[in-house]
């Protein structure tokens, strides 16, 4: 076990529940450390269901490409807990995590608090040391109790698409959730929100006008479409023509569309030149990825290998839809390689499948004790008419899947599965 596995399991053992929603634990600790979320650079606090992560990126990029220096905030990991806090534009040393970690756990001195919790004022307190022109600051569930709503004034808040998600938290229906997510809204700061879902706009909306924020809204306040395979993009400062996102699937379009009307909407120094290198170079990793190297070598030289981390049924639908897309330019056996954790239900990520792939093959995901089995979610899959059967590993599946001819063939179900394959395959972030 390496010293930072070390600290981190430790840390998991300060609280007996991994999720305990609550900033009470958290403010104590953050003053003792002198308040780093008071010293942070400009910051913009995102929140919703899907597409934080890929918001963030976009964000990420165009700041870059303008030349400035960004923190980033994401969880969870896919290979290294290091993932989780970008400095400056590098992922945090792990000397230095270390030291930062073991200083935080002494001056809590072994007082009860989530392994969330704890973590996340040791990345502030990164934040607050390190100077950088901006912080990108993504909650890890909901957001009015979550561990990064602790910012009193954000530069700006972003909502992406809200859908259910964790319910055992954060309520049983889309606006119950909503309430939720719209507790990162700040008086004073500027808010834009993604496309939602028609429970959830009331909520926000009067989540808002409460504070006095009047929002944009993805849909209303601004556009984009595809057009010759373009980004075009609209809103009440005018039209920009866009080239496609790094980032495939027909949902990255509206993704980069959120990131580029925020970008306006507060004001960051962005020209036209920089959207389109940070469209051009922006990256994320296990959405929609292509995969090469010791996995895609298991299958014949016509077959193609995808990795993706989406897990619910928001994220399988659009999933669906660029398999489609995929399909019309190269018709293909479609086979999903998939694991999922036991707090989401496999027939509802599989849903918008039906009818799309040739075999299901499933993986209890290695290493998770609270994951499906792979049994399980055989069951429920052919409970739903798939034909599926189950795997004993990820290197197993790519043999069977290999049995069909220039298969196109997807990794998906979970955040955790795809970590495990990038690990697997050798090529961890960066």
């Amino acid at each position: 076990m390496s010293r930072t596995d070390a600290i981190l399991k430790r840390l998991s053992q300060l609280h007996p529940k991994l999720i305990d929603l609550s900033l009470d634990r958290m403010m104590p600790l953050l003053a003792e450390l002198g308040d780093p979320q008071e010293h942070l650079p400009p910051t913009i606090h995102v929140a919703g269901t899907n597409a934080k992560g890929s918001t963030i990126a976009y964000l990420r990029a165009f700041l870059e490409a303008a030349g400035k220096s960004v923190h980033v905030y994401n969880s969870p990991h896919l290979v290294r807990f290091n993932e989780r806090i970008r400095l400056a534009g590098t992922l945090v040393d792990t000397r230095r995590l270390n030291a930062t970690l073991e200083h935080v756990e002494t001056v809590n001195a072994g007082r009860p608090i989530t392994f969330f919790e704890i973590t996340t004022v040791s990345a502030l307190l990164l934040y607050a040391e390190t100077p950088a022109d901006y912080l990108l600051l993504e909650t890890g569930m909901g957001g009015t109790y979550d561990t990064t709503n602790v910012i009193r004034q954000p530069l700006g808040t972003i909502i992406t698409p809200i859908d259910l998600d964790h319910q055992a938290f954060l309520g049983n229906t889309v606006a119950e959730i909503a309430v939720s997510k719209a507790g990162i809204f700040k008086r004073g700061s500027k808010a834009v929100i993604g496309l939602q879902r028609e429970e959830a706009r009331p909520v926000l909306d009067r989540a808002a006008r409460r504070l006095s924020i009047v929002p944009v809204w993805q849909g209303e306040d601004f556009h984009c479409s595809r057009q010759d395979g373009r980004l075009v993009f609209q809103d009440e400062n005018g039209l920009l023509d866009l080239p496609p996102p790094a980032l495939l699937g027909t949902h990255q379009f509206e993704n980069a569309a959120l990131a580029i009307a925020a970008s306006r909407h507060f004001g960051l120094p962005i020209d036209n030149a920089a959207f389109e290198r940070g469209l051009r170079n922006v990256t994320w990793p296990a959405r929609l990825m292509p995969l090469h190297g010791k996995l895609r070598d298991l299958l014949p030289a016509g077959a193609e290998l995808w990795l993706d981390g989406g897990h619910n049924a928001h994220g399988a639908a659009a999933l669906a839809v660029a398999l489609a897309a995929m399909n019309q330019r190269r018709k293909a056996p479609r086979v999903l390689i998939m694991g999922m954790m036991n707090t989401r239900a496999p027939a509802d990520f599989l849903a918008p499948f039906k009818g799309m792939v040739s075999e299901v093959l499933t993986l209890t995901i290695p290493g998770e004790t609270n994951a499906h089995g792979a049994d399980f979610i055989t069951r429920e899959a052919r409970k739903m008419g798939f034909e599926a059967r189950p795997m004993r590993s990820v290197v197993t599946a790519l043999k069977a899947a290999a049995e069909l001819p220039d298969a196109r063939v997807l990794i998906c179900g979970s955040l955790y599965l795809a970590g495990d394959v990038l690990a697997r395959n050798g090529t961890p972030p960066d």
